[in-house]
């Protein structure tokens, strides 16, 4: 039996913490950025954990 494949994309996405969840980046910052507003942008730049819901897909697909 072949070893299971990582998925690629997700793993150059999220990166794992020492407590086991998962960092990402948010959505909304990669074009059409004049109509948004200053703190909108500034408040995008932060990075932020991946719910509850969804970690165990990321998990799977990371394979960390």
């Amino acid at each position: 039996m072949p070893k299971m494949k990582s998925n690629r994309g997700a793993s150059k996405s999220f990166k794992k913490t020492a407590s086991g969840s998962f960092k990402r980046k948010k959505a909304y910052k990669s074009h059409i950025l004049t109509s948004k507003t200053t703190k909108r942008k500034r408040n995008l730049r932060k990075g932020t954990l991946v719910s509850d819901a969804e970690q165990k897909r990321v998990r799977i697909m990371v394979q960390k």
